[in-house]
């Protein structure tokens, strides 16, 4: 038979063992709770700017995103962005930006994959749809703009960087009206 001490002893550890559990059960619901408003939040802010804005679509990549006005960082960090001064949705050559990295919004990561042939819908904010059809995709060096400048057909041009950020991928869609045939 153990003294009461020895058996109080162990009690004593065995609430600070539990009390240890507890607290951690606690700190990691707590984590999980704060990503998943996070995830929550930024969906339903999502939501919202693609209900009130323009927004970009390729199904083949399941690349959905809304598109604002302006490619500063506080825009692409929620959104794609629309160079201003270029073209608009069915009409000149209207240039969109988005990041394709994992610290902001991700939602051009999957361009890398585009293909020649696959559709671009770009909605305006009345949500009239225009469909454009991709017709290229190459690199360019960052101090080449001209892919922003006026052509002679009516263009979707999509900007995000390469995988190592040092250049440009760029995808050109043709409105389906300009678009060759297939």
């Amino acid at each position: 038979m153990e003294p009461n001490g020895s058996a109080a002893k162990r009690s004593k550890k065995q609430w600070a063992m539990f009390i240890a559990g507890l607290i951690a059960l606690c700190t990691g619901l707590s984590i999980l709770g704060f990503f998943g408003i996070r995830k929550i939040a930024r969906t339903v802010k999502k939501q919202k700017l693609m209900r009130e804005n323009a927004v970009i679509e390729i199904p083949a990549l399941h690349i959905k995103a809304p598109v604002l006005e302006g490619t500063g960082n506080d825009i692409l960090r929620q959104a794609a962005g629309h160079f201003p001064g270029t073209g608009v949705p069915g009409s000149g050559n209207c240039c969109i930006a988005a990041h394709s990295s994992t610290l902001y919004k991700e939602y051009f990561n999957a361009l890398k994959n585009a293909e020649e042939g696959m559709q671009i819908n770009l909605y305006d904010a009345e949500k009239n749809c225009y469909p454009y059809v991709i017709s290229e995709k190459f690199i360019v060096e960052p101090s080449e703009t001209w892919v922003l400048g006026s052509f002679d057909d009516t263009r979707v041009t999509l900007v995000t960087c390469t995988d190592d950020g040092s250049q440009r991928l760029i995808v050109v869609g043709l409105l389906q009206a300009d678009a060759p045939a297939q």
